[in-house]
């Protein structure tokens, strides 16, 4: 069984960076894809960014050009580099993983608070 464990959310101000955290363990695994999604209150659960094993990216028109994923050399852990916060960034973010989209295995979710 795999499991996902997030790390690095916490409180900053606006204009301030985080680097969110995900590290995988369990059974042995390969991903295809690795990502990040977060949630408002309030809100539908949505898309972030996503890395593909090929290298690509996708991100949210709304982090584009803030937000980063990576990875290690492993694959196992992934990070999300968030630089340039913004209030509207506030949610819950949760990391993912698959062989494709939709993705099957998620993390508990990791709280992002970014104040005015």
């Amino acid at each position: 069984q795999v499991q996902l464990v997030e790390s690095g959310g916490g409180s900053v101000q606006a204009g301030g960076s985080l680097r969110l955290s995900c590290a995988a363990s369990g059974s042995k695994f390969s991903f295809n894809v690795l990502g990040w999604y977060r949630q408002a209150p309030g809100e539908q659960r949505e898309l972030v960014g996503l890395l593909h094993v090929s290298g690509n990216t996708n991100y949210a028109d709304s982090v584009k050009g803030r937000f980063t994923v990576s990875r290690n050399k492993l694959g196992n852990t992934w990070y999300l580099q968030m630089n340039n916060l913004k209030p509207e960034d506030t949610a819950v973010y949760y990391c993912a993983a698959g062989l494709r989209t939709p993705l099957n295995y998620w993390g508990q979710g990791t709280q992002v608070t970014v104040s005015s």
